[in-house]
């Protein structure tokens, strides 16, 4: 029996895969094959049991992520002696947290994360293998920073023939629902995504002409063609890998970013999304820019008593963990702001009859 006539289409050979109870996205890592059949279940209840699968095995690319948290984060000197700049603290959690929790929210499960040889350990400690999120996370070494393209060469082969979206470790989302919703309708190209500043010359800037269409990408132009800055958040089609192999190092020695945006503008594959007022993106680079953060999340975080950068709600809410892991995990901490959290305010409101 196959459940649904979707698996059944196209039948022409015979294997074993796994029927996973829950939303479309809730395969753990891992297992059976990447055919996972929709059905309607509460997020928190995955049962897995094999079964017999009729029909031709299609090409399913499941999108990966990567956190470039990597550099050697001269402009936080001298708190990059002791910690890596995405370990810094953002208000109450570690700034990898941000970044995490977006890719997350996304529906991605199997992440990469690149660091230097001397800040991996840290983020192993901090993130383990990302079971206790529901994720699998690889670790690799960045041996020295030559660009945010770099994080392709060096994620090549965790890549393999998948999509992937790469976010900067140092940069912090928040309002709205863009970036699931551009992930859920990513198809092929690229997709980046166009924010209003008042200091575009700081980014890589983006023009649109009058209908709207992207015509120009440029890096830290000196007299900017529009105030809609890059932010660090990218999703790419598998091509990426190919077009950063043949990228050659810019004036200031990097694999420019938007040296591969460019291309996909060349090919006509480059989709924009302007993001819309009320929407923040934080740039936490600097020490200034670490202040802001801090002060902008415990404002949110104290007005409307949700917590922003949080994946353990994050997983939850994806149904990447369920509501007994979410529990578990939670009485493993310690007393403090965050685990009365998580017990009050995601776990409470879960066992609230409906």
């Amino acid at each position: 029996m196959l459940g649904t006539p979707e698996a059944e289409a196209g039948a022409r050979r015979v294997g074993w895969g796994l029927w996973a109870h829950g939303p479309s996205n809730a395969r753990r890592p891992g297992e059976g094959t990447s055919y996972v059949v929709p059905c309607k279940a509460e997020p928190q209840q995955i049962h897995v049991q094999p079964f017999l699968f009729v029909g031709e095995f299609l090409t399913c690319h499941q999108m990966k992520g990567i956190i470039l948290a990597g550099g050697a984060g001269s402009r936080l000197y001298p708190l990059t002696l002791v910690a890596s700049k995405q370990l810094q603290p953002v208000y109450d959690k570690p700034m990898v947290y941000y970044p995490l929790t977006t890719l997350i929210e996304g529906g991605i499960r199997e992440l990469c994360l690149i660091s230097t040889q001397a800040d991996l350990p840290r983020f192993r400690q901090l993130l383990g293998d990302g079971s206790r999120f529901g994720l699998k996370i690889d670790y690799r070494e960045q041996p020295r920073p030559e660009g945010i393209a770099q994080a392709f060469l060096i994620a090549e082969s965790f890549i393999g023939r998948d999509p992937v979206t790469l976010v900067l470790g140092d940069n912090i989302f928040y309002g709205g629902d863009t970036f699931s919703r551009a992930h859920g309708e990513f198809k092929s190209g690229a997709t980046i995504f166009g924010y209003h500043v008042n200091d575009p010359e700081r980014y890589g800037v983006v023009d649109f002409d009058v209908t709207g269409k992207a015509v120009s990408i440029e890096e830290k132009p000196k007299q900017p063609k529009s105030n809609y800055a890059v932010p660090g958040l990218y999703i790419y089609d598998n091509d990426v890998v190919s077009i950063a192999q043949h990228l050659k190092p810019s004036a200031r020695g990097e694999l420019e970013i938007t040296a591969v945006n460019m291309e996909y503008l060349r090919r006509g594959t480059l989709h924009v999304h302007r993001l819309a007022r009320g929407f923040a993106w934080l740039d936490a680079g600097t020490s200034s820019s670490l202040h802001d953060a801090s002060a902008y999340v415990q404002t949110i975080e104290k007005r409307a008593g949700v917590k922003i950068g949080c994946p353990e709600e994050a997983s939850f809410r994806q149904g990447f963990v369920s509501l007994p892991e979410l529990e578990k995990i939670v009485a493993a901490m310690p007393q403090c702001e965050y685990r009365c959290y998580l017990e009050n305010e995601v776990v409470a409101e879960a066992k609230r009859p409906q």
